[in-house]
């Protein structure tokens, strides 16, 4: 036996040891693997350790982020802008957070809607999409482009969404993005304005999509009689998704205007968060626009991505079904330490909703979910639970120092305050992710075009191989 092969065997040997598991600690997904591919797993396992110190020898940058969380200059964008630091003597200090959708800042676009108007998210559609904020009559047009579009193929939602519902909405929507592609003569034409077309489309077809899912697999699942509406033309996109969902059609004003902010919100992202880098990097390959935007939607379903409110929503039920005063500060700090040491909660020893990739001293956009929710949280009579939030709000960021080495500053992000939002409106979790593709739909098309306009390469970053080169055994060798 060589040297090789006494490596190899080890690691086996290695892995098999590993594997005697007590069968109660393991969830009901292991449970439901075969004893064997649980051995098999464990070989992986092995197999696929990198050494954690071989991607500070070579410089590699995991995440495509540096230690500070400065992403890796990948390429260049006219549709949003995030700023996080400014320059100062030479070198980079954290500042106010600012995003800017064409150069517009978020703040002044949301203070500039009119206060009455639930058309928010179709005004900073056509300002991403086409680089101009429209005038009445363009909003106006633009407005009855969309509604001429949320028309489904026939018997598209019989055929497609009624037939085997999922119980993730995501994947609903992915398959169903995926089969509007066999209905498209064009499909594969990426010229821009065949292109232009299919985002349209899909927008204003994704609300009657994710609202069709959710009533299906009630359905199907849960024994829920189902009554499915068509979105009325008149309506905007918020106000049609809170008709459609909702038996008694019923919404008020409020509810329909926070909506639309919080899809504004939600719209884009700068370049490179994960799910329009996916956008970029699929688009980059010269496909079709449907398989395009199944890839997002699939980035954006993970829970470190779109998927993070729901871990929000989930965190606070926690606190308050352990912490018995949630108004004592001193119970609330030890029960958020606990989580920090991965002693509750999930253990993963994360407060989620708080920290940001980017952003040190505060996200804008969960500055503007904290105005908009304080009005909510009247009409709701919340009050109680705005008051853990904001709780939590307060001390989350300082036992993170504590406990953490940071180089830099942590504080609420926007899906720490959209979650408890959506629970007002009265909106079931499973929607949380679904009504954020909703909204960033509108930044993935623009970012599609703009990728499209100026595709120049492939994207295909490098991987530095680590493993050993080895000497090819025969089979009656090994």
């Amino acid at each position: 036996m060589n040297e090789t092969d006494a490596i190899v065997q080890k690691l086996d040997q290695e892995a098999r040891e590993q594997i005697v598991i007590d069968e109660k600690k393991l969830g009901p997904a292991l449970l439901r693997v075969t004893p064997r591919i649980r051995e098999l797993a464990a070989i992986c396992e092995q197999n696929n350790v990198i050494d954690r110190e071989l991607y500070k020898k070579y410089n590699v940058n995991s995440g495509l982020r540096d230690q500070y969380g400065k992403g890796v200059l990948a390429g260049l964008t006219n549709v949003s802008d995030i700023q996080a630091k400014k320059l100062i003597d030479g070198k980079e200090v954290p500042c106010e957070g600012k995003l800017y959708f064409r150069g517009y800042e978020i703040k002044d676009i949301v203070k500039g809607f009119d206060e009455n108007s639930c058309t928010g998210y179709e005004e900073t559609a056509y300002l991403l999409l086409f680089g101009s904020l429209p005038t009445k009559e363009e909003l106006s047009e633009f407005r009855r482009i969309l509604a001429q579009r949320r028309d489904l193929p026939q018997n598209f939602t019989r055929d497609v969404i009624m037939k085997a519902p999922s119980r993730d909405m995501m994947n609903n929507l992915a398959r169903a993005v995926l089969m509007l592609y066999t209905y498209d003569n064009d499909a594969d034409d990426i010229s821009l304005p065949n292109v232009l077309k299919q985002c349209l489309n899909l927008i204003a077809q994704l609300p009657r999509l994710v609202v069709y899912s959710y009533h299906a697999y009630n359905y199907q699942k849960l024994g829920d009689d189902i009554t499915i509406y068509a979105p009325k033309p008149e309506l905007s996109t918020a106000e049609n998704i809170l008709y459609m969902l909702r038996k008694d059609h019923h919404y008020t004003k409020l509810e329909a205007k926070i909506l639309d902010r919080a899809l504004v919100l939600h719209m884009d992202h700068g370049g490179g968060n994960n799910s329009t880098f996916t956008t970029n990097v699929v688009t980059s390959s010269g496909t079709d626009t449907y398989s395009v935007v199944a890839a997002a939607l699939g980035s954006l379903k993970g829970p470190k991505h779109g998927g993070a409110n729901i871990k929000v929503a989930h965190m606070f039920e926690d606190i308050k079904r352990n912490v018995k005063d949630i108004t004592n500060e001193a119970e609330v700090r030890d029960y958020l330490l606990k989580i920090l040491n991965k002693e509750a909660f999930d253990r993963k020893g994360l407060i989620y909703g708080i920290g940001h990739a980017v952003y040190s001293i505060n996200d804008p956009r969960a500055d503007v979910l904290r105005s908009m929710v304080k009005d909510l949280v009247q009409e709701k009579h919340c009050e109680e639970e705005f008051a853990l939030y904001s709780l939590v709000e307060r001390i989350a960021p300082e036992l993170i120092a504590e406990k953490r080495h940071m180089f830099k500053g942590v504080s609420p992000n926007v899906d720490f305050y959209s979650g408890f939002m959506y629970s007002m409106l009265g909106l079931p979790t499973e929607l949380y992710t679904p009504l954020f593709a909703i909204a960033r739909i509108v930044g993935w098309s623009a970012h599609r075009m703009e990728e499209l306009q100026n595709i120049d390469k492939i994207i295909r970053p490098a991987y530095k191989p680590v493993s050993p080169v080895r000497e090819y055994i025969k089979m009656e060798d090994r």
